[in-house]
């Protein structure tokens, strides 16, 4: 007679909840291109999607940070007295490694390095022959510090110090675009350069994970909270001097992938940071060989126009213009700040951040669009935010940047206990835990589950969503109270490695 085998005990696990294990992603809203820009640049925006075999929100999104930057200290808008918003606007293009993020966002970002490289040029040849003057200039004043001795030696009056003694302030080479910049060495570019640049990062994940991996939030966070909004910052120096910067104006820019995305959400409590960016995610371009190509001419000439936009130099010093908004563009205002309530009703976490934050980037985008309109058509440049800018940028926001934030925040526009159970879930799955202690979790000190009042509501919603059990711990030979013991449902862990 035939003896079966054994068979391992394995508890039987119902199939976990899915909101904890996925969610159904909301539908890429359109891009309504033709209703926010003027046709020839809207056209070139397509002709340069096409190009590039990317959607056209990509670049789009890249049209709207370069131009903010470049902008920069140049113009700020004005809703009202009290209330000024620099041009700067942060976009965060999301999709995956073959979705077109870094051809698209280059066919904005080459022409601008190209803008830059004849200032670069200039300036170079300018440093050279400042070098040369600096080392006549140490040579004289060389000269200069023994006349002094010997004329202190012998009582007599000391020489004054001459003119070819001091070479002047090193020439700045300016910089339109930095990527992985410092916050010292930005510091140092900001000093000398008040307009402002641009941060390009090819891949953000990295960067907004650095400053978000620990509850604390790490030295660099504040800086960048301040660069968002052009104001003050002193940046500390090991070693030197530290540097202050008026108005700390940086545009950014970049690309991450969904899963990146994801994992970030989850990972940290956002203070506001990343509720700065525009998430852009459409869905991605069919695959097809290019028939258009964009009008290099045109984008060169709005970056030049752009550029050529100066700041204010009088008594108070260098700042910006200021344009206000007209009467009607305010009353425009005030209806969408009583939109905006309406959308906060009901929202909680990042979505609800990202939502607060939509008057003061309407007023950011509405100059930015009346400013590319001077740019690509020639006009003059504008002294008010018209009705027309201004509402181009509500449409701009309600038709699409709204929708495509809740796309792209879906996963952190849940309840704060829901919000918790997933960051637990993606724990477990970077651990590959199949079983864990409470302790085990409060160690790594993740932020959002590093306190027993943040993990406990999480334990609790996996439990009741049949993701964990708890278990019976045994007693500790030391006494004391004994660990929280849990086991995972091996469907958690399905496709990990």
């Amino acid at each position: 007679m035939h003896t079966p085998e054994p068979i391992p005990f394995a508890p039987d696990w119902p199939d976990p909840a899915p909101r904890f294990v996925r969610l159904d992603l909301p539908p890429a809203p359109a891009l309504p291109l033709r209703d926010v820009l003027a046709p020839r640049l809207a056209q070139w925006v397509e002709d340069a999607a096409e190009a590039k075999g990317a959607p056209p929100d990509y670049v789009f999104a890249a049209l709207l940070s370069v131009a903010g930057a470049t902008i920069g200290n140049s113009r700020w808008v004005s809703p009202w007295r009290g209330w000024t918003e620099p041009p700067v606007i942060w976009s965060m293009c999301v999709g995956l490694p073959s979705a077109g993020k870094s051809p698209a966002i280059d066919a904005v970002l080459q022409p601008l390095r190209a803008a830059e490289r004849p200032l670069r040029e200039a300036a170079e040849a300018e440093l050279q022959a400042w070098a040369e003057k600096a080392e006549v200039a140490k040579i004289a004043e060389a000269a200069w510090k023994e006349g002094v001795r010997a004329a202190m030696k012998a009582g007599d009056k000391a020489p004054d110090k001459p003119n070819g003694a001091d070479a002047g302030p090193m020439p700045h080479i300016p910089r339109l675009v930095v990527n992985d910049g410092t916050i010292e060495r930005l510091g140092a570019i900001l000093a000398r350069q008040p307009r402002g640049t641009l941060q390009m990062r090819d891949e953000l994940a990295g960067w907004l994970e650095g400053m978000a991996r620990y509850s604390g939030g790490g030295s660099d966070r504040p800086f960048w909270l301040e660069a968002y909004g052009g104001r003050g910052f002193t940046v500390e120096r090991m070693g030197r001097e530290p540097l202050t910067v008026d108005r700390l104006t940086i545009g950014v820019m970049g690309g991450i992938q969904p899963d990146r995305l994801k994992s970030l959400l989850f990972k940290s409590d956002d203070d506001g940071l990343l509720a700065r960016f525009l998430p852009i995610w459409p869905d991605p371009a069919p695959l097809r060989r290019p028939e258009a190509w964009a009008d290099e001419v045109l984008i060169d000439r709005v970056l030049a126009r752009l550029l050529s936009l100066e700041m204010v130099n009088d008594d108070e010093g260098t700042r910006p213009w200021v344009v206000p908004f007209s009467e009607g563009a305010r009353g425009m205002m005030d209806d969408f700040r009583e939109a905006v309530r309406e959308w906060e009703a009901g929202t909680d976490g990042l979505l609800l951040s990202f939502i607060g934050k939509l008057p003061g980037l309407s007023a950011r985008l509405a100059l930015v669009l009346a400013l590319l309109d001077y740019a690509a058509d020639d006009a003059e440049a504008p002294r008010e935010i018209t009705v027309n800018a201004y509402g181009r940028a509500c449409h701009l926001v309600e038709a699409y940047l709204l929708p495509m934030a809740r796309r792209a925040y879906a996963d952190a526009a849940t309840p704060k206990a829901d919000r918790a159970a997933r960051r637990l879930v993606t724990l477990i799955r970077d651990q590959k835990w199949r079983s864990f202690s409470t302790r085990d979790v409060m160690r790594l000190d993740r932020a959002g589950l590093a306190s027993k009042r943040d993990l406990d509501p999480a334990l609790a919603a996996l439990e009741d969503g049949d993701c964990i059990r708890s278990v019976e711990a045994p007693p500790r030979p030391q006494g004391g109270r004994p660990q929280r013991l849990y086991s995972v449902n091996p469907a958690l862990l399905a496709g990990t490695s």
